[in-house]
């Protein structure tokens, strides 16, 4: 099931549209045949379900973290393990994960997070603050900022994602005709099982597809 459901989501993604395979609660076997099916990039929530699958997983698969970035979860192990985090939504976090990163002569690729529809439950940065945000964050030597992420509601009608990915793809187009020094906007990271087709075209280049391919995790 995983293999033909990661062939027909690849069959149907246009050109230049990477897939990120959400791997929250999957087991290492479940990761494996994603990979082997053709997933290229792989998306983790959590650190210690990363570690368990890493070391028994190709590695030339790509590690991306995902999920709810938190200060003291800022540890060595995290910068070492990942290719990129597309979750970055402060000053503190980015400046934490550059430092960690100078520790072992790396520059992490990042996308800042946006909170496009200014909810209370949710991470991210706020729309009006995304902008100041990078300006600064462009002055770290340890990491670069390759575009933003946002997430549209999880369940209920794909169309009400449309305006997040809007908002999002507005902002990401104002920054990339600043021509910031460090700032590279060339990833739109919009879109989950329900809402990947909205986002794609409201112009997202990167999709995070969790229950397509896997079916529905046990919480």
């Amino acid at each position: 099931m995983i293999k033909d459901n990661v062939k027909a989501i690849l069959a149907e993604l246009p050109d230049g549209v990477n897939l990120v395979a959400a791997v929250k609660k999957r087991t290492p076997q479940e990761i494996s045949q994603a990979i082997q099916a053709g997933v290229k990039i792989i998306g983790q929530n959590y650190i210690n379900e990363a570690k368990q699958a890493y070391t028994s997983i190709d590695r030339e698969t790509q590690w991306h973290f995902i999920g709810t970035m938190q200060k003291h979860n800022v540890r060595k192990s995290i910068v070492e393990m990942f290719d990129m985090i597309e979750t970055v939504d402060s000053w503190e976090i980015a400046k934490e994960i550059d430092q960690r990163c100078a520790q072992i002569n790396k520059v992490m690729p990042v996308l800042v997070e946006i909170n496009s529809g200014r909810e209370v439950q949710k991470s991210g940065v706020l729309p009006q603050n995304v902008g100041p945000l990078i300006k600064r964050l462009a002055f770290l030597k340890n990491l670069k900022i390759k575009g933003l992420m946002t997430m549209g509601p999880r369940f209920g009608d794909p169309e009400d994602s449309r305006p997040y990915f809007k908002e999002t793809r507005r902002i990401f187009e104002q920054l990339k005709k600043l021509n910031l020094p460090n700032v590279e906007m060339k990833y739109l990271s919009m879109g989950m099982s329900n809402s990947y087709k909205i986002a794609i075209e409201e112009g997202a280049n990167m999709v995070r597809i969790g229950t397509r391919i896997f079916g529905e995790r046990d919480y």
